[in-house]
């Protein structure tokens, strides 16, 4: 999946059309992003006793709540971008209002840092969660080749 990286300090010079292109971009990464969640819950209990296990369970229910968090997180900004794009007529209804202009340039410019903050911390959750199942899986194989002997 291809991330589109707008540097917020040029938000003053994007069209309205490059706004609503860069909003729907947005939607769609932060669509397949919940998407993903629903496979991570899945994932997560397909191996409840494994992630359960008493050695590894404060480090795994970490990492399982952060992606609970995540997965409200990203809900919350689907719904801004939407709140977000129902605004853009500010900008092409032909009328002068630097104001309304401006505030929404500065709401643009903040959705652009949260959700690359958001998106950079979604990876990384999703990263530690494979390593948790690759491990996992790696016991469970060992477990399998030992018990073959």
């Amino acid at each position: 999946m291809k991330t589109i990286q707008t540097n917020a300090r040029y938000v003053e010079w994007l069209s309205a059309d490059e706004m609503h292109n860069e909003s729907k971009e947005w939607l769609s990464q932060l669509e397949f992003v919940k998407d993903e969640h629903l496979f991570f819950e899945d994932l997560i209990k397909s191996y409840t006793l494994q992630l359960i296990h008493p050695e590894k369970f404060a480090h795994n229910k970490e990492i399982i709540d952060a992606i609970n968090k995540s997965q409200k997180q990203n809900n919350y900004l689907i719904k801004a971008i939407i709140v977000h794009e129902s605004k853009l007529q500010i900008l092409v209804d032909g009328i002068n209002q630097p104001k309304e202009e401006r505030r929404y340039r500065n709401e643009h410019k903040a959705l652009i840092n949260r959700i690359n903050d958001h998106l950079k911390h979604y990876r990384s959750l999703k990263s530690q969660l494979f390593d948790i199942v690759k491990k996992i899986k790696k016991e469970e194989k060992i477990g399998l080749l030992i018990d073959k002997r």
